[in-house]
């Protein structure tokens, strides 16, 4: 007689599920594909839960995925630390306004919050865009363009912040420092734009976008050059005074080791193009640049943070608080751009695939 089973559906089935193992780069489309990696990659067209799971999977972009997240955390945690330990009040925001109602805001603690949203934005985008991409050529297209946007404000609004916070009054009034944040919204814009133009016609042979970013990088940090070259390293009158100043050329020493780092790591295709194959899963160039540019990140943080404190009750005096506004109007128009001329070569995308599809 034919038994009956009223067990019930196992509801474990699906976080039970494991990512395929990976492949070679013979078995993905040229599109997937890193210059000179020939394994560690994850099969293409799989669903979505096993590119989430894959974020405990070992694979070439395993790196590339846990280090923007890692410095995400580390960036958010270390922001809330210095807003509630400066009491509350360090960035300026109340609820109660001038007149008893409303928010009121400092003006000169708007670059760094935007810094801050940047940072996260850039860091978050990074890691989808490495975890998920493989699952579609829209889905590759759409993450990665996603992913210069990010890089771009993140560019942006560093150039905003060391403008602001960190540049000396002889460099703010020199040539440099007055066409500074022009040029640096308009390097970021083509660099963000080179970025998905390139992606979309050349795939990964092309590295032109990548030497793009680098120099906007090295043009980005010049205050921080300027910083180091002009200041004595023993001219504090004071001892506490002069701890503070070697604490803040510190900083800005390592940020400039790193800066230059990731930009060469991210220009050149070192150390894999010596040795294909013997970097696949770790020590590739574009893990060397995430790691080199999320260590960027938490440094630079803490030396805006001190230069912020020191400089912050005479920035109204330098700048008015109209030219504050507008510089950080700024950083809302350069978003606007980069994220028009994104969305223009996703729908060139979506249009060759519609074709493609159809033919």
């Amino acid at each position: 007689m034919p038994s009956l089973s009223f067990a019930p559906p196992s509801l474990c089935a699906p976080l039970l599920l494991s990512p395929p193992p990976t492949v070679t780069d013979l078995d993905v489309p040229p599109l997937f594909r890193s210059r000179f990696v020939l394994g560690g990659y994850r099969p293409v067209g799989q669903p979505w839960q096993h590119y989430l799971l894959s974020l405990l999977q070992l694979h070439n972009d395993s790196l590339t995925v846990w280090t923007p997240l890692l410095a995400a955390a580390m960036v958010s945690l270390r922001f809330l630390m210095f807003a509630v330990l400066g009491g509350g009040g360090v960035l300026g925001f109340r609820l109660q306004g001038p007149e008893g109602q409303g928010l009121s805001a400092d003006v000169s603690s708007l670059p760094l919050v935007l810094y801050m949203f940047s940072a996260l934005a850039y860091l978050g985008c990074s890691a989808a865009a490495h975890l998920l991409q493989p699952h579609s050529e829209r889905a590759h297209y759409s993450l990665f363009f996603l992913n210069n946007v990010g890089g771009a404000i993140y560019l942006y609004s560093c150039a905003l912040a060391l403008h602001l916070y960190s540049s000396d009054a002889a460099w703010t009034q020199s040539f440099l420092g007055k066409i500074f944040l022009p040029a640096a919204a308009v390097l970021s814009w083509t660099s963000c734009t080179a970025s998905c133009y390139v992606k979309v016609h050349s795939g990964w042979t092309c590295t032109f976008h990548r030497k793009l970013y680098s120099l906007t990088t090295i043009f980005v940090i010049s205050p921080i050059f300027h910083r180091l070259a002009t200041h004595s390293w023993t001219s504090s009158p004071t001892a506490s005074l002069h701890l503070l100043q070697v604490a803040l050329l510190l900083n800005s020493l390592i940020y400039v080791v790193l800066s230059l780092l990731s930009a060469f790591f991210f220009s050149c295709s070192s150390p894999e193009r010596f040795s294909p194959g013997s970097f696949d899963v770790l020590g590739h160039s574009r893990q060397l640049f995430h790691v080199l540019l999320s260590l960027c990140t938490v440094v630079q943080q803490e030396a805006l943070f001190r230069d912020f404190l020191w400089r912050r009750p005479a920035l109204p005096r330098l700048f008015g608080a109209e030219r504050l506004l507008l510089a950080c109007t700024s950083f809302l128009w350069l978003t606007s751009c980069c994220s028009v001329a994104a969305l223009a070569l996703r729908s060139r995308v979506q249009n060759r695939t519609s074709t493609a599809a159809e033919a």
